[in-house]
C-alpha cells in the first residue's frame, strides 16, 4: 500500500511527462540523429553519414556571416522590444482618460496573425503602390530615398532595418502586458516609503521599480530571445532571406536548405538549437536572475 501511495503522484504528473516527451525531447533526439544521416530530397534514408553534414554546412561560404547576423537580429529585436515595453507599460500603468481602450488597441499587433502583418507590412513597402512610398511622395522624398522604383525590401541596407522594425513591432505588445503584470505585483507603500524619503521620480524607478520588476523583465526578454532567434515568418514573408542571403538568419537558412539537402538541415537545426541555449545561458548570466534584490 505505501508503494501504491508512493506511486499516486505519477497519475497526475505522468500524462505532462509523456507529452513533454513525445512533444520535445523525441523531435529533439529525431533532430540530433538525422543531422548524422545521408537522406535523399525525398526523405529516403541512405544511412550513415558521419560529421559529413556539419563539414559541409560550415563549409558554406555565407555560414559565417549569417550567425554573426542572426545574433544581431535577436539583440537588435529584443534590446528595442524591451526599452520601448518598458515606457508603453510604465504609461499604461498611469491613470489617463480611454486607458481600457489604448491598453486594448495595444493588443492588435499580437493578436494579429505574424505572416500577416509581415504581408501587410510588405504590401505596404511595394515599391509602385505602397501606401509608405505614396506618403514619401506626398513627402517629396522620393528622390532623396532612391526614387519613385526604390525597393526597401530589395536592399540589405534597408531591408534590415525595416525586418527589426515589424518584429519589434509584434513582439512589443507580449513584453509590455508582462511588464504591466510585474508592475501590478509592486506594493504601493513601497513607492509611498521613497517619496518620504525624498526620492524623485527617477530615482524611483531606478532603484525600486526596476529591481522589483527584474522577474517578469526576465521571463518577457527570455521569452523573447528564444521567440525572435527562431522566428521564420517576418524574414521569410517579406524578403525571402535575399536578395542573395544578405537577409537571411539561420532559421530560413535551415529552410533553405531543406529543399536541396535534409541532412545538412538538420544539421543547421542543432546548431540553431546549441545557439538558443547558449544565448540563454548567456543572457541568464547576464541578467543574473537567481540573485535576490538587495
Amino acid at each position: 500500500m505505501r508503494r501504491l501511495r508512493a506511486l499516486e503522484p505519477l497519475a497526475w504528473v505522468g500524462p505532462a511527462i509523456v507529452l513533454i516527451a513525445l512533444v520535445v525531447l523525441w523531435p529533439v533526439i529525431e533532430m540530433i540523429r538525422s543531422s548524422f544521416l545521408e537522406i535523399s530530397r525525398l526523405g529516403v534514408e541512405r544511412g550513415y553519414n558521419g560529421f559529413a553534414n556539419y563539414d559541409k554546412l560550415f563549409a558554406e561560404k555565407d555560414f559565417a556571416d549569417i550567425m554573426v547576423r542572426s545574433v544581431i537580429w535577436v539583440v537588435a529585436v529584443v534590446v528595442l522590444t524591451v526599452l520601448i515595453s518598458l515606457a508603453l507599460a510604465q504609461l499604461f500603468n498611469q491613470r489617463f482618460p480611454l486607458r481600457k481602450l489604448a491598453r486594448w488597441a495595444l493588443i492588435a499587433p499580437w493578436a494579429a496573425s505574424v505572416l500577416m502583418t509581415a504581408i501587410i507590412f510588405k504590401w505596404m513597402l511595394d515599391p509602385e503602390v505602397g501606401v509608405i512610398n505614396q506618403i514619401r511622395l506626398k513627402l517629396g522624398l522620393i528622390d532623396a530615398m532612391g526614387g519613385a522604383s526604390a525597393d526597401q525590401l530589395g536592399d540589405a541596407a534597408s531591408a534590415m532595418p525595416w525586418l527589426i522594425f515589424v518584429a519589434v513591432f509584434v513582439s512589443v505588445p507580449f513584453t509590455t502586458y508582462a511588464l504591466l503584470a510585474g508592475l501590478a505585483t509592486i506594493p504601493a507603500d513601497v513607492y509611498e516609503a521613497a517619496t518620504m524619503d525624498g526620492a524623485g521620480r527617477l530615482r524611483t524607478y531606478w532603484s525600486i521599480t526596476l529591481p522589483l520588476l527584474r522577474p517578469a523583465l526576465t521571463v518577457a526578454a527570455l521569452i523573447n530571445v528564444m521567440n525572435v532567434f527562431n522566428s521564420f515568418p517576418i524574414i521569410w514573408a517579406m524578403t525571402h532571406g535575399q536578395p542573395g542571403y544578405s537577409t537571411s538568419t539561420s532559421t530560413i537558412l535551415m529552410y533553405i536548405l531543406k529543399g536541396s539537402d535534409i541532412g545538412e538541415s538538420a544539421a543547421m537545426s542543432v546548431v540553431n538549437f546549441a545557439m538558443v541555449i547558449v544565448l540563454t545561458v548567456i543572457f541568464l548570466r547576464v541578467s543574473r536572475w537567481n540573485k535576490e534584490v538587495a
